[in-house]
């Protein structure tokens, strides 16, 4: 599969072009830059702009083949000579203007208050525009002002507002390149809201593999989903980062259609990694004295929500379900070799709450006496 350039990446490119042009007094079509990574990017300048001490150009993001809510957006840089008084000191000063977000809340990868462009694209500009300087014998100070003029309503498919970045897109990449289908971006995504709410100070997090089931969770405890961290599948990967990361206890909650795998152990949900709900839910029927009939017709179901009437049926289904939620926690505790405590709500479409660990409704309690001490 085709790989792409991240934001960092055309951010650092476009800013080297428009210093190009402002420094010779030359137009250029194209601009070539080393990533991190060691791979050389050669990019297209397009919509350039030249004025009196300022050039402002774009690069277009190109994704590769990872499915990028970025990919075909114009990056744009607009290099200008610092005013007299800082003209002589060789300093050069980035931030971030339309469509680029602000950081509002610590934790981050930028201290509060500023552009979320992060420090390795921030160093690529320095290093692509500090090359130019040098070729142009230019010694007095620049301002790179990064832009992405449909970066704010590209925002709202990011985690960005979450994270509380307001106002746009972060400009972002640590190698320059974007891999296809990339599970770090996702598990770096999830570091960071980990880290940021230890940075805050807490303790205990919550996380769930998505928002299915929002609608139960705010009916039954009063708590929405969406502050908790999203985990997808990477069940395993999360709970060894919150451990890293210092937490003392995590409260898993999630549908049993992939929880009821991590009661086997399984710490990757998704379906190419592992598949034996049934026969989990078969093992767990048994302990609890079901009969073979009950056995074969939870075999046969297609998913878990299809075996869970089945279970109520033959009265088994709150001694499987309390046991699932034991086994939950007995091997997320293990996964974190004893660092951190456990507890989880285990909940299907149709019956809502399965079942929950002993201390697991005091959560939502202790969750909000943190965000209260925030406010």
């Amino acid at each position: 599969m085709r790989y792409g350039f991240t934001t960092g990446s055309c951010a650092a490119a476009a800013a080297k072009g428009a210093a190009w042009m402002l420094l010779t007094g030359r137009r250029k079509e194209e601009i070539s830059i080393e990533t991190p990574k060691g791979i050389r990017f050669q990019a297209r300048l397009l919509d350039i702009r030249r004025e009196e001490g300022r050039v402002r150009c774009a690069v277009r993001k190109d994704g590769g083949d990872d499915p990028d809510v970025t990919t075909g957006t114009l990056i744009y840089a607009e290099v200008s000579i610092l005013g007299e008084a800082l003209a002589e000191t060789g300093q050069l000063l980035i931030d971030g203007g339309e469509g680029v977000g602000r950081v509002t809340r610590p934790g981050l990868d930028q201290p509060v208050g500023n552009a979320a462009i992060n420090h390795v694209p921030r160093e690529m500009i320095e290093r692509e525009v500090h090359e130019v300087c040098a070729l142009t014998d230019y010694r007095g100070g620049l301002k790179v002002l990064i832009s992405v003029p449909e970066g704010e309503k590209l925002a709202e498919r990011t985690f960005n507002p979450r994270l509380g970045i307001v106002g746009g897109i972060s400009i972002l990449g640590t190698s320059g390149i974007v891999e296809p289908m990339s599970r770090q971006a996702l598990l770096d995504t999830i570091r960071v809201e980990l880290k940021q709410r230890r940075t805050l100070g807490d303790t205990r997090v919550a996380i769930a593999p998505g928002n299915y089931g929002q609608e139960f969770m705010k009916r039954a405890y009063g708590y929405d989903l969406d502050r908790s961290v999203k985990c997808s599948n990477f069940i395993g990967d999360t709970v060894d980062m919150a451990a890293e990361l210092g937490f003392r206890k995590i409260l898993l909650t999630g549908h049993i259609g992939k929880l009821i795998k991590v009661a086997g152990g399984i710490m990757n949900t998704h379906s190419r990694e592992a598949d034996c709900r049934m026969e989990l839910l078969c093992a767990l029927a048994v302990r609890a004295g079901a009969k073979t009939a009950c056995l074969r017709r939870i075999l046969d179901c297609a998913t878990a929500e299809e075996a869970v009437p089945i279970l109520k049926e033959y009265g088994v289904l709150s001694a499987v379900m309390d046991e699932a939620a034991e086994r939950i926690c007995f091997y997320l505790e293990k996964r974190a070799q004893g660092k951190l405590r456990a507890d989880c709500i285990l909940y299907s479409s149709e019956l809502g709450e399965l079942a929950k660990s002993e201390e697991a409704e005091q959560w939502f309690t202790l969750l909000e006496q943190e965000r209260e001490r925030r406010i």
